[in-house]
């Protein structure tokens, strides 16, 4: 994906990509391609025949995953499911450490989650030693701060997109970095919940506060509270329109997306229907909403607008409909202000049954399948309600999804996305990437990154990146995370070396058996079908025995394909289930 600001703006402001430095057309372009050619033919996953290509590939990749783990692959200990769903993916010692949890999975499970749920007591200095050494100035600037620093008098593109530029990679730093893995794996979810087309004239300078006080303040807080923070936002004021929201002209695309996207949902909407045509419950609250509910929040919201001095929320009392209103069967008394108006509408949403319904299965989407049993997701949803004026509301949801039974049995269920891909593999890689502004290989990877279609804050409509599998195995996608990967294992450290290390530890043997023993489990975690480790062991070997120790300190051709066998084991299907 090419971010639609770039074509606009002058290549000196793009500080961003370094220029592009290290992407240019002898980027290995053709290396990776001919890599891509020469992948395709080895393993069950991919064709026999070289000249197959990455098309073929992509399409025997979607056939493997078409269904969940068969007898020859069962489901994975807890410790693999627990660190590819609440976390992405283990880094070197995690698993470990999850195993001495306790005495059984289930005992391990628990405390790990309980660990994960409490993330001020998980200590993450490397992380913010990381942060520190990034250089970044934006993270920490209140509101008001970014948009007087970044905003008033308009500033050149590259200041008033640099909260972003840096939000974008510190998101990376965390989700690679970070022990507070769910912290992470939540702000992914939520960000594309309440999503934010961010590379804009108003997202961009302020989307360091949007980030940190909308979404990661929040995920394990009250939903009602996250709900207001995004409201009032002016990120997502002037995204869905309702800056501009008047009594004289009312907008209604922030409300239309507040019932349908980030509230009841659109499974709870009853059309054109007339409001007191809603079936009710019997608590008498109308099972979901019409459009003449949307209308009327339209009006509730006339007046929500950004301070231009500030960037805070303003309600100019001119702007707001004074007059009477009706949502989802409640009165709205004449004569009320903006602000009160609009927090009602916000209560009556944030307690809705058909919310607690729509959030729960949201999650229980990202956690555990993209059809989740509904058990799970009635439970998640009675969570929800029972905590609604709890400020840990969210912590009991998730709670209540990931020690269901169910969390384990859909092992296999969802596939990652390429954010997902990449970061599990730099994780597994044990990789020290620093996504510093002036960092030349993160400026390539970025630029490359952007090319699977999961570029960070950069999908258009308000539904957020989709979560479903069907959207991510396209053949474009899982070639272009491919080759992203292939070349990161490639890059080279502008020392000569490679930026990624690949000979294994003193030790271990240099044969293709045990090279490849060595990555399955570096990579995978736990033993792999005979049948596939057979393929890797072939692939390294090339004709000689799977015992007889290669060269691969000393020749470069052999260490060559060393990396493109850790390649092979991250474009293998069986990476991509989580």
């Amino acid at each position: 994906m090419t971010r639609p600001h770039l074509a606009d703006t002058p290549a000196d402001t793009l500080s961003r990509y370094g220029s592009r430095r290290g992407v240019s057309g002898d980027l290995a372009e053709l290396v990776r391609q001919k890599r891509a050619h020469r992948v395709a033919g080895r393993l069950d996953l991919v064709p026999q025949a070289a000249t197959a290509g990455p098309r073929a590939t992509a399409a025997r990749v979607r056939r493997r995953l078409g269904g969940p783990p068969t007898a020859a692959e069962p489901v994975p200990s807890a410790a693999i499911v627990a660190l590819n769903r609440l976390a992405f993916g283990p880094r070197p010692g995690d698993l470990e450490a999850f195993q001495a949890l306790g005495a059984s999975d289930g005992a391990r499970l628990a405390a790990y989650v309980e660990q994960q749920l409490d993330p001020t007591s998980i200590d993450d200095s490397e992380l913010e030693t990381r942060l520190s050494a990034a250089g970044f100035t934006t993270l920490a600037k209140s509101a008001q701060q970014l948009w007087q620093d970044h905003h008033q008098g308009n500033p050149d593109w590259a200041i008033r997109v640099r909260p972003l530029v840096e939000v974008e990679r510190a998101t990376f730093l965390r989700a690679i970095y970070s022990r507070r893995q769910l912290v992470e794996v939540l702000a992914d979810h939520w960000h594309d919940h309440f999503n934010v087309y961010a590379w804009e004239y108003i997202a961009a300078p302020t989307w360091a506060a949007y980030d940190r006080d909308c979404i990661r303040a929040h995920v394990l807080g009250n939903f009602r509270e996250m709900l207001e923070a995004v409201a009032k936002s002016p990120a997502m004021l002037v995204y869905l329109d309702n800056y501009a929201n008047h009594v004289a002209g009312p907008n209604e695309n922030w409300a239309r997306e507040l019932f349908e996207l980030h509230t009841l949902g659109a499974a709870h909407y009853f059309g054109v229907r007339r409001q007191h045509e809603v079936p009710r419950d019997p608590q008498g609250v109308p099972r979901g909403y019409v459009d003449d509910d949307v209308y009327e929040a339209t009006r509730c919201f006339t007046g929500w607008t950004v301070d231009e001095d500030t960037g805070g929320v303003a309600y100019p009392a001119d702007w707001h409909d004074r007059f009477q209103k009706w949502v989802l069967g409640t009165y709205f008394p004449p004569n009320r202000t903006a602000a009160v108006d609009g927090g009602q509408v916000l209560d009556l949403l944030a307690a809705h049954p058909a919310t607690a319904q729509h959030v729960a299965w949201r999650l229980c989407r990202r956690l555990l399948a993209d059809a989740p049993p509904q058990p799970v997701v009635d439970a998640a949803a009675a969570a929800f309600l029972a905590h609604h004026n709890s400020p840990h509301q969210l912590r009991e949801v998730v709670r209540a999804i990931v020690l269901a039974p169910e969390f384990r049995l859909t092992w296999g269920q969802k596939v990652k996305r390429p954010f997902e891909v990449m970061v599990s593999a730099v994780r597994a890689l044990g990789a020290d990437l620093s996504f510093a502004l002036d960092d030349e290989l993160t400026d390539a990877l970025l630029w490359l990154f952007e090319h699977t279609g999961h570029a960070r804050f950069a999908w258009r409509p308000p539904d957020g990146y989709p979560d479903e599998a069907h959207h991510w195995l396209s053949t474009g996608t899982l070639v272009a995370t491919w080759r992203l990967l292939n070349w990161l294992l490639d890059a080279g450290d502008g020392k000569g070396g490679h930026a990624v290390a690949v000979l294994p530890p003193a030790g271990v043997g240099t044969s293709a058996a045990a090279l490849a023993d060595w990555w399955i489990a570096k990579v995978y975690g736990r033993p792999m079908p005979a049948s596939f480790r057979d393929e890797i062991v072939a692939f390294m070997a090339q004709g000689r025995g799977s015992t007889v120790p290669l060269p691969v300190a000393t020749d470069s051709d052999t260490e060559h394909r060393l990396r493109a066998m850790v390649g092979l084991l991250f474009i293998a299907p069986e990476f991509l289930r989580r």
